[in-house]
């Protein structure tokens, strides 16, 4: 399109009809609220329950298995952050232990060797699938009067088993065994253990975003008989409440920019969704030290979802090859001609670059580096957006594989894990180097995220005029029904798990655990937007009670 070429009519384009923000200006009270400030008293109370729950963690009274159930309900409890190296400096002697036949495995309970297994291989430890073989039978079966005699076991057998790689049959056995058992009682339990119970059966403790369950743990643990209320608990929901308070300045903080720049009347076909847009962010690492970095993230993720709808439902494919060009060559002069929503995208894009540049160097980083990879790994993401462009313009649906190797890009992970690199403690040419080469841990996520993603918008998107889904690629490809093709790409998506799972134990040497933690976390956060066939992002009443919970209402103390 040139500039004698005038642009369609806003009446002549389609509409995917977004539902507007059911937030509003609920959050930009927020951004500048002194009210929000953590009082002192608060601080020392923090601390006071900090020291008490460490020296409990690091006392010689408690046996291993009181240790590791303490390190569990920390983990749960979302504050594992302020024990790291305890926790590490606890787990590397226990599976020194494990090495060297001082610590009996064999002669453990199976309550015991799951939670063993389970917490030494989300450190990275390759604990061996092998130290469940005890708990079979004769018939080679997972023993009926061992495993499924109490809940407790099975939970924790099926929470174990989601940390599977390829070729752990024992470990798929165990995982379809205690799957099925625990669905099969849940209406035997009491409400709050049911709760637990149907919530893991959703998302596993390996599939979830540990400060989303937090609160709901937080109940299910206070009615726990040896549970430490005094310290542990406290801590807990003194640092859920003070945490919360930053989330809801940083979310209060971007509400007032989308509002300043308007983008809901400036670009109105798109997706109001500040809000919902924090919880990737969020997912990569919801640690507080983490603030600034992640409000520059959100409105990176807010400005690539109004790119991802203006390619949707706005842009011709001539006006959109120009968008590419312009953010592939970073220069404005080449949408002169473009309708003015493409200004506005792309001068807030603009911003933000000048944004990070400002940050790098009051925190002594590389500022030619980071934005050298982060206007790269932004520029990808479009340019494979403009790829399902022209396949939709054609009316073309490309191969599974084919729709893959693109969806790797659209999924957004490695975008995200680039800026998160970028805006953490890990901004170096190696770390670059490596996430740009698109690791295998990196592909699986990516994979995971986009295959969740697709199942279940792919129906509302092929209401109108609209790329292929994985879902259409696949029953193209292998001459599928739609029900076929559900089933081909769920085992897809779990074999993606086995893939993070086995990558993580391989790279824990090299790689630091945050950045793991980052692509992991991103394919976590879609088992959580896009769970039960939903898409929590576009339909945003569908996470009203989480954001409420999660994001609003604090916890009485």
């Amino acid at each position: 399109m040139t500039s004698s070429q005038p642009a369609p009519s806003n009446s002549k384009r389609p509409s995917a009809n977004f539902a507007p923000s059911i937030w509003h200006d609920t959050f930009q009270k927020y951004a500048d609220s002194e009210s929000l400030e953590v009082n002192e008293i608060m601080k020392q109370e923090v601390q006071m329950h900090k020291e008490k729950v460490k020296m409990n963690l690091l006392s010689n009274d408690n046996n291993i298995l009181q240790r590791l159930s303490l390190i569990d309900s920390i983990q749960r409890l979302s504050i594992s952050y302020h024990f790291e190296n305890e926790i590490d400096r606890i787990l590397v002697h226990i599976h020194n232990d494990f090495i060297n036949k001082d610590l009996a495995i064999e002669e453990c309970d199976l309550h015991f060797t799951a939670l063993f297994f389970r917490l030494l291989r989300q450190k990275g430890y390759n604990i061996s699938s092998d130290v469940f073989n005890k708990f079979k039978n004769k018939k080679g079966e997972f023993d009926e009067i061992i495993v499924a005699q109490d809940v407790e076991r099975m939970w924790s057998l099926y929470e174990a088993a989601q940390l599977r790689v390829h070729g752990e049959d024992i470990l798929e056995e165990a995982h379809k065994f205690t799957y099925n058992k625990l669905k099969s009682i849940t209406n035997q339990l009491s409400p709050s253990l049911a709760n637990q119970v149907n919530q893991s059966l959703q998302q596993p403790l390996d599939k979830a975003i540990p400060r989303m369950k937090a609160r709901s743990y937080m109940s299910f643990y206070e009615e726990n008989p040896s549970c430490d209320k005094v310290d542990l608990l406290s801590l807990a929901k003194l640092d859920f409440n003070m945490v919360q308070k930053l989330y809801k300045k940083e979310i209060g903080s971007n509400t007032k920019w989308w509002r300043e720049l308007d983008f809901a009347t400036k670009v109105p076909y798109a997706r109001d969704r500040v809000v919902e847009g924090f919880f990737w962010p969020f997912a990569t690492n919801s640690e507080p030290k983490y603030s600034t970095a992640r409000q520059m993230i959100t409105k990176l993720a807010i400005c690539i979802s109004l790119v991802d709808d203006t390619f949707d439902v706005y842009g011709t494919v001539e006006e959109l090859e120009l968008f590419t060009k312009a953010i592939q060559r970073w220069d404005i002069r080449c949408i002169e001609s473009l309708p003015d929503c493409f200004k506005v995208i792309f001068n807030a894009i603009m911003e933000c670059w000048m944004e990070i540049e400002v940050f790098m160097n009051d925190v002594g980083g590389d500022s030619n580096l980071v934005l050298q990879h982060v206007k790269q790994a932004f520029s990808n993401i479009v340019q494979a957006y403009m790829v399902e462009a022209k396949w939709c313009h054609e009316d073309y649906i490309p191969t599974y594989d084919e729709y893959m190797i693109n969806g790797i890009l659209t999924s957004g992970s490695p975008w995200f894990t680039t800026v998160f690199i970028a805006l953490g403690e890990f901004a170096s040419k190696e770390m670059f180097d490596w996430i740009s080469n698109i690791p295998f841990i990196l592909k699986a996520s990516s994979f995971a995220g986009r295959l969740t993603n697709d199942l279940s918008s792919h129906k509302f998107e092929q209401q109108r005029k609209h790329v292929a889904s994985a879902v259409e690629s696949c029953m193209k490809q292998y001459n599928f029904s739609e029900e076929e093709a559900y089933e081909f790409i769920k085992k897809d998506i779990n074999d993606s798990w086995k893939d993070m799972n086995e990558e993580y134990l391989k790279l824990t040497e090299e790689i630091p655990r945050p950045i793991l933690d980052c692509i992991v976390n991103l394919a976590r956060i879609c088992e959580f937007i896009y769970a039960n066939f939903e898409d929590k992002y576009t339909n945003c009443e569908l996470l009203n009670d989480d954001i409420m919970a999660l994001l609003l209402d604090p916890i009485v103390v």
